[in-house]
């Protein structure tokens, strides 16, 4: 089969959705098979003149969705003699089970990609149309290597071969061309790059979810200490920019006019526009929000009123908030018992049933509690009603002691945090979010219930 006829055939097959996805569950997908090697494969009849085989780095710029905010890699193959002009792209995957069915995938650990192809033309539309930029580098190879890159493309277009198990750190759009342009190198791509950088995937994962600052706020919190090691070189090149910048710092071994070229010339941008505009920092946004409402819950709470004819008993009376500020406590206490107690579910959930281990062992579960999601039941209560919950002597202990015992969780992860104990990055938690997290769990504890003596409360 020829080139242009396979191509043309893979052509038709494209998937809806393209792009190096990341959801805010931040999940990774097992590894794939392993490629075989080129000297275990049948050779693939190769286009006459090899000299009009013309190889393009294509790299899309970010996006502001959730799959496409780490940006994206293709490769533009136009075959002259051929006629043939296409865009090899991995980052298919099938949604045709429904958006629920994929999300419960992504959780497990099942993400199946694909390579797909599309005329080049057609692909670059898209991108217009996603508002995205989009640069073009010609890749400089001999006729040796464009055979060995031509080789293994063939070998990726069987059927059998199309799919993959996506990682988005380890195998993703990005890597599955650097790794085959190493190949086609003969291994000079990985044997240069062997340092490592400052930079880890902690802070690779919050920079470029900048322009969705509640998903960065979500995956900061969700992935473990996995991703606080600092990347290499090798690695860092699973984004899409940082490929295409090592990639321009590399030489070629063609020549033109008696010099070396690089390995990466004739930039040019295919379509051009403003990537997307960062957001606020989530953990300041609900920092501010939750401290705001802490401290007005404090300034309108009410001492009690005796007078010097009252009996001594009524002296143990708590100060309690007027019925605006317990329905302002129990809006507060939904929106905490949600956040907390789902992402509770996640980790604690992920642990045992999901193949992501960047959400396993998470010692943020310290804070987070699947149990709070009780709280849903006390927070509607005080909406209601507008008045603290009651609790007897039978009561009242597993009160003291749930909301002592999350008092203590805290105490554990701020010692945990700076004594150093755990690898994982807690410094935007404990930043942002400990100490407002704290003091409303006192203050829930303080205004939130009412004890009631010598009656049982049905």
């Amino acid at each position: 089969m020829s080139i242009i006829s396979r191509l043309r055939r893979c052509a038709t097959s494209g998937l809806p959705r393209a792009g190096c996805a990341l959801w805010f569950l931040l999940i990774a997908a097992a590894a794939g098979a392993a490629v075989p090697p080129l000297d275990e494969l049948d050779a693939y009849p190769e286009p006459e003149d090899l000299g009009g085989l013309h190889f393009y780095l294509v790299t899309v710029d970010v996006g502001n969705q959730l799959w496409d905010n780490f940006g994206h890699t293709a490769l533009r193959v136009r075959d002259e003699a051929a006629g043939a002009d296409l865009l090899f792209n991995w980052g298919g995957f099938d949604t045709s089970g429904g958006m629920f069915r994929f999300g419960l995938n992504f959780f497990l650990g099942e993400m199946n990609y694909r390579l797909f192809t599309v005329p080049t033309a057609q692909a670059y539309a898209r991108y217009r149309t996603e508002e995205r930029t989009v640069w073009e580098d010609r890749i400089n190879l001999n006729n040796a290597e464009k055979s060995r890159l031509y080789q293994r493309l063939m070998w990726n277009l069987e059927p059998e071969n199309l799919g993959y198990a996506y990682d988005y750190f380890d195998d993703n759009c990005t890597t599955r061309l650097r790794d085959y342009l190493d190949e086609a190198l003969e291994g000079r791509l990985s044997e240069h790059f062997t340092g490592m950088t400052e930079t880890t995937y902690r802070q690779v994962v919050w920079s470029h979810y900048e322009s969705l600052s509640p998903v960065a706020m979500l995956l900061d919190i969700g992935m473990n200490s996995n991703i606080d090691r600092a990347m290499s070189e090798w690695e860092a090149m699973f984004l899409p920019l940082s490929l295409r910048r090592q990639l321009q710092a590399m030489h070629s071994d063609v020549a033109a006019a008696g010099e070396r070229l690089g390995l990466l010339t004739e930039p040019r941008v295919a379509s051009a526009f403003p990537p997307p505009a960062k957001q606020w920092n989530a953990y300041l946004v609900l920092m501010l929000i939750m401290a705001s409402l802490l401290l007005w819950l404090l300034l309108t709470t009410r001492k009690p009123r005796f007078s010097r004819h009252m009996i001594s008993s009524h002296s143990r009376q708590r100060a309690s908030l007027p019925p605006a500020s317990y329905r302002v406590l129990g809006g507060l206490s939904l929106t905490c018992s949600l956040f907390s107690g789902l992402l509770g579910c996640l980790m604690l959930g992920s642990w045992f049933w999901s193949g992501h281990e960047d959400l396993h062992h998470n010692v943020n579960l310290l804070l987070f509690w699947p149990t709070d999601l009780l709280g849903i039941v006390y927070a509607l209560r005080l909406l209601l009603l507008k008045s603290p919950w009651p609790v007897d002597r039978y009561s009242a202990p597993y009160v003291n002691y749930y909301l002592l015992a999350h008092l203590l969780g805290m105490a554990v992860y701020a010692t945990v945090h700076f004594t150093g104990l755990s690898n994982q990055d807690q410094t935007n938690v404990v930043t942002w979010l400990l100490a407002p997290v704290a003091l409303f769990t006192i203050l829930v504890w303080l205004r939130g219930f009412r004890r009631l003596e010598n009656a049982i409360v049905m």
